[in-house]
């Protein structure tokens, strides 16, 4: 959510924004919410000059009555519970301004930096570089899930008859090829200073409203029936919630976090649930960084959290590239963001494993998220967050990076502790 103020003081630079992110039909909200601002400050005023003149009334009122002036008294005492009716208005009418500019403003979308490239979708985004060695493979790769039920280590037949599409038994080598790949990132991420945390999965409204846009949250978010709480479609919401309505001494800064969750999605408007794949599930699980910083140290951390990925994924022999996402591929609260995306030997094209976001200080206005300096002034975090790994879609470029003619499936070195010292996954 943007600064009111700047709403206010330069609303072509909002409009700006939004043609760049293709969105036209908002741009008559930022029309919208400078006249409701512009109504609210001039009866916030008027209240306020009202609220004054019945201060001074009701002094006069004891003075009149100590000169024995009944009658004057009780014209300004009349005078004095006319203007309290008028001021209950006025208030009234407050809220229901501050509710409607709210509305809005959570739709206008976050100010892009300006080095993001402009284009209307994910097919414009632009490559930033490729790291990694491709490896020669002179043998057919199979498709993922028949890799897996090769090796004894999947069940979606099982699977869609508990719960339906988008849900798998992972079972054996592969179930602790899962577990040791969070497992080695977790230790990954402490390694790198960050502290580890497993947060809540279940989070309240005004949180998720507060981390995220309402197009998101429709498309992903499952609701607890009955309840004001949702299952987190990833540990970022809780992280970032849970510094909600709190002041941060300066010199805790930077909060350098490392979660693990669970992690639920319906996938509404996506391109569907693979029936015989695990790329595009209903549950998976994820290990995320989260840093909540100063604003001018965001920036440097954007860098250095994309660059712990892709030295994640180079370290279990996975090749990987970023891609710069641009303006129209943006969601509304983000910056800056970038993909990281791992080859795929079989498709011999780079797919999604990895996101990570630069939202500047939308979810601190959101969730009013403050930091204090030395000097007693307040001002809003910046937060950023990355994904670290997120099996078992990161295990598709795993399996295939790391397969053997026979079928088996190399362990790297990195891995081996986390896997009983095994070199290989022989089924």
């Amino acid at each position: 959510m943007l600064d009111i103020k700047l709403v206010r003081e330069n609303p072509e630079l909002v409009k700006e924004n939004i043609r760049k992110k293709f969105q036209d039909s908002k741009l008559v909200l930022v029309d919208e919410v400078v006249a409701l601002d512009t109504e609210y400050r001039t009866i916030r005023k008027k209240a306020d000059d009202l609220r004054a003149k019945r201060n001074s009334d009701s002094k006069q009122i004891g003075m009149l009555l100590k000169e024995g002036k009944k009658a004057e008294a009780q014209a300004v005492k009349e005078g004095v519970a006319n203007i309290g009716k008028e001021i209950a208005d006025i208030e009234k009418r407050e809220v229901e301004l501050e509710e409607e500019i709210r509305k809005r403003m959570l739709v206008i979308p976050n100010i892009i930096d300006a080095s993001v490239p402009i284009g209307k979708d994910d097919s414009e985004n632009v490559e930033i570089e490729q790291f990694g060695t491709k490896r020669e493979i002179d043998f057919e790769i199979p498709y993922h899930t028949d890799i897996m039920e090769k090796l004894n280590g999947i069940d979606l037949d099982s699977a869609r008859k508990t719960s339906g599409n988008g849900f798998y038994y992972l079972t054996g080598d592969i179930a602790r090829l899962h577990s040791a790949i969070l497992s080695y990132a977790r230790d990954f991420m402490i390694d790198k200073g960050f502290t580890y945390v497993i947060p809540p999965f279940m989070i309240r409204s005004d949180v998720v409203t507060g981390v995220m846009s309402f197009a998101e949250m429709e498309n992903m978010m499952y609701k607890i029936e009955g309840e004001d709480l949702y299952l987190i479609g990833t540990s970022e919401h809780s992280m970032i919630g849970r510094f909600i309505d709190t002041i941060i001494p300066e010199e805790k800064l930077p909060y350098t976090l490392t979660s693990y969750s669970p992690c639920f999605r319906k996938e509404v408007g996506a391109h569907g649930i693979e029936e015989r794949g695990v790329y595009r599930v209903h549950q998976f699980e994820k290990q995320v960084m989260i840093v909540v910083c100063r604003p001018e140290e965001s920036m440097e951390w954007y860098e250095k959290m994309w660059k712990f990925s892709v030295e994640l994924f180079l370290s279990m022999d996975i090749p990987v590239r970023t891609l710069e996402c641009c303006s129209g591929d943006l969601a509304d609260l983000k910056v800056k963001s970038c993909d990281i995306e791992a080859w795929s030997p079989r498709q011999q094209k780079y797919s999604e494993v990895c996101s990570c976001s630069n939202l500047g200080d939308a979810q601190a206005r959101r969730l009013k998220i403050r930091v204090e300096g030395k000097d007693g002034n307040k001002y809003l975090a910046h937060t950023l967050n990355n994904t670290v790994v997120a099996p078992p879609r990161m295990l598709i470029a795993f399996l295939e990076n790391n397969l053997n003619a026979d079928g088996s499936v190399n362990i790297p070195v990195a891995l081996r502790p986390y896997m009983g010292g095994k070199e290989k996954i022989t089924g």
